[in-house]
C-alpha cells in the first residue's frame, strides 16, 4: 500500500517530522510519502494560507495519481482543498481534522481542541459544525505559538501547549484532547503522558484510517457532487491545472 501524506505548505522540516510521525504509526508494508507543495505559504495561520496552499496541494494530488498512490492525509488542521482532493484522487483522501474529531469520539463523551494561533480558533470551530460533532466538542483554545514553533517536545513552547491542556481538562472535564495542528504531532505522546488523558494527532489517525479505507475497498463516492471535475479551459497561471476529458 502506497499512502502519500501530504504536508500543504511549503516547509520541508515539517513535512518530515510529519512523514516520520505517520510512519510511526503506519502497518509494515505500508509504504508513506511525505511531500509539500513547491508553491505556497512557509505555513498556514490564516484564510489566506489556507486559500493560497490548494493549488499546490492539488498539485501533489495530480504527482502522486501518476505514481500510482493508493490513498492521502492532508496534513494540515483547516483540512484545506479536502473536498477538491477528492474529486482528483482515485484513492480516499483523509485531512487531519477529520480524523481526529472521528477518533476523539471513539475514546470519551466529549473533546476539546488546543490550536496554535487564536485567530484559527474560528475555522475549527467551523470545522467541528461541518463535520457534525457540534454536540461532542466543548472548547476549542489556541496556545498562541506560530506553527513553525511547535514541533520541539524539549521546548518552551511544549510546556506552554501542556499547560494548556491541564487548564483545558479541568475547565471543560473533557475526556480527550485533539491537537489542532499537524506542526504538534511530534508532541502528541509526550503531552498525553502529561495530562492523563488521551491526547489525539490527526496525523496519526488520519494514516489509520487511510489505511483501513484502501484495506477494505472504499474509495470516494463517484455518484454526483465527488466525480471528477468537468473539463474546461484554465487561464493565466492556473492553465496548468486544466484536466483533460476521462
Amino acid at each position: 500500500m502506497h499512502i502519500t501524506v501530504i504536508n500543504p505548505n511549503t516547509t520541508r522540516a515539517m513535512t518530515e517530522m510529519i512523514g516520520s510521525c505517520a510512519r510511526g504509526v503506519a502497518a509494515p508494508g505500508t509504504r508513506i510519502a511525505a511531500v509539500n507543495p513547491p508553491m505556497g505559504p512557509a505555513s498556514i495561520e490564516s484564510h489566506y494560507d489556507e486559500a493560497l496552499s490548494v493549488p499546490g496541494l492539488l498539485h501533489e494530488i495530480a504527482a502522486a495519481e501518476r505514481e500510482g498512490s493508493d490513498g492521502y492525509v492532508i496534513a494540515c488542521f483547516g483540512d484545506p482543498g479536502l473536498d477538491a482532493a477528492r474529486e482528483l484522487a482515485g484513492g480516499p483522501v483523509v485531512g487531519i481534522a477529520e480524523a481526529a474529531m472521528h477518533a476523539a469520539t471513539l475514546v470519551g463523551r466529549s473533546f476539546s481542541i488546543v490550536t496554535s494561533l487564536s485567530r484559527t480558533v474560528g475555522r475549527a470551530q467551523d470545522l467541528v459544525r461541518h463535520y457534525g460533532f457540534a454536540d461532542r466538542c466543548v472548547g476549542v483554545y489556541a496556545c498562541d505559538i506560530p506553527v513553525l514553533a511547535l514541533d520541539d517536545p524539549s521546548s518552551e513552547a511544549a510546556q506552554v501547549i501542556i499547560d494548556l491542556c491541564r487548564e483545558t481538562i479541568e475547565r471543560d472535564k473533557c475526556d480527550s484532547i485533539v491537537l489542532g495542528c499537524a506542526g504538534m504531532a511530534e508532541l502528541c505522546s509526550y503531552i498525553s503522558a502529561q495530562v492523563g488523558v488521551p491526547v489525539i494527532d490527526g496525523v496519526s489517525a488520519a494514516t489509520k484510517l487511510v489505511e483501513s479505507l484502501v484495506t477494505l475497498g472504499y474509495t470516494t463516492s463517484r455518484r454526483d457532487e465527488f466525480a471528477r471535475p468537468l473539463p474546461k479551459a484554465y487561464a493565466g497561471e492556473l492553465a496548468a491545472f486544466e484536466l483533460a476529458a476521462s
